[in-house]
């Protein structure tokens, strides 16, 4: 948020968002997802029960011109690419014939009891950045056509773990 607030705004004093944020009562057993709203300061805070998308296929879809290097609250161009996922479950974005990421998280592969995730993703992910920064997993450029070298994939965001994530066979990921 405060990376975003710098680029689009220049403004450089961040907002700590431990003085903001209390999860409502009616949430506080739940895995909750939090979603802030801002421009120079926060406009809104909404909470929500964070629920599992089981996602066992992914369509590989091109995005040469999509750019989310910072999160949005409009995400049409990722909606558009969405609305290609036939009978898949998700989307898995190439762009510039490189694997990046789905529509709503970052992904891995594992190959050799090490994991791997696209070194050109459309947004680094805080959990991803913290796994690399771990060195849990390194960064590698995918192409489709690589899939096969891998034995399967995870998704990975904020509110999925590697451990939490089911894995998808890279046979259930295709064009």
């Amino acid at each position: 948020m405060n990376r975003a607030r710098r680029h689009f705004l220049g403004v450089c004093a961040p907002i700590f968002l431990t003085h903001s944020l209390e999860i409502p009562e009616n949430l506080k057993n739940d895995k909750v997802r939090c979603r802030v709203t801002y421009t120079d300061v926060i406009e809104n805070i909404e909470y929500e029960t964070y629920i599992f998308k089981k996602i066992e296929g992914l369509k590989l879809v091109e995005g040469n011109a999509i750019d989310y290097s910072f999160k949005y609250k409009n995400r049409d161009s990722l909606n558009r690419l969405l609305e290609e996922r036939g009978t898949k479950d998700e989307i898995l974005i190439v762009r510039n014939g490189l694997i990046t990421d789905t529509s709503f998280t970052n992904i891995i592969f594992l190959q050799n009891g090490y994991w791997y995730t696209p070194a050109m993703p459309l947004l680094h992910g805080t959990r991803k950045a913290e796994y690399l920064f771990d060195r849990k997993i390194f960064p590698r450029n995918i192409r489709p056509e690589e899939l096969k070298y891998y034995e399967e994939a995870r998704l990975i965001n904020a509110m999925r773990s590697m451990e939490e994530a089911e894995p998808i066979p890279v046979d259930k990921i295709g064009w």
